[in-house]
């Protein structure tokens, strides 16, 4: 008798539902001891492909994007085929995104959640998280143009208008339409009049 009441606690259904419960009440780190045990206890049951989701997800909640990055990979390896695979690779995209630095930092991140985005949006361009997916790359893309305008009004205050101008040109070229074209545009001009204006002297020298 206490030996099937106990089995009964212990059904795939009821660990994914403490697991569930344990991820809406925050306790993230509970849910995935849950979530594991569905999975590595009941690894051919339906809900353990579930589990491993809420895995990624409670790292992701949890904002252990490392961990988060690591499950969401594991499971587009492991289920190529699956529903929730173009969700996994938006999640993926979102570990990135979240650790993005500020324009005067470095923007690793920022290109590796780009990439993540538009895989998706190439592999499944019907997926509703591809539609998601595209607003993020716009603001990915901004946010890499904005560091290129950084480093190029930093080479302006400094005198540099070379190495600042083609800084400047590099955010024209690829990152056009992102809300960055007038003030690009300003500069670009500026900056040709202040080296004609060298040149200019220099000739007189």
């Amino acid at each position: 008798m206490w030996e099937s009441a106990e089995r009964a606690k212990n059904t795939p259904e009821i660990l994914y539902q403490k697991g569930y419960e344990a991820y809406q009440d925050g306790w993230y780190k509970k849910a995935i001891e849950y979530f594991q045990r569905v999975r590595d206890e009941f690894p051919l049951h339906n809900l353990a492909i579930i589990a491993e989701m809420g895995i990624a997800d409670s790292h992701f909640s949890d904002e252990s994007y490392s961990e988060a990055e690591t499950a969401y990979n594991d499971f587009i390896n492991l289920h190529p085929t699956n529903e929730n695979v173009p969700y996994a690779i938006y999640q993926l995209g979102m570990c990135h995104y979240k650790q993005m630095y500020s324009i005067d930092r470095d923007q690793t991140e920022t290109m590796k959640a780009l990439k993540e985005f538009e895989k998706l949006t190439a592999r499944f361009p019907s997926s509703k998280f591809s539609l998601m997916a595209e607003k993020m790359i716009v603001e990915c893309k901004r946010n890499l143009g904005e560091q290129e305008f950084y480093v190029g009004h930093f080479y302006f205050k400094r005198k540099q208008y070379k190495a600042a101008l083609k800084r400047f040109e590099t955010v024209m070229k690829n990152y056009a339409n992102l809300g960055l074209d007038y003030k690009v545009n300003y500069f670009i001009s500026e900056t040709k009049k202040r080296l004609a204006e060298e040149e200019t002297k220099n000739n007189k020298k």
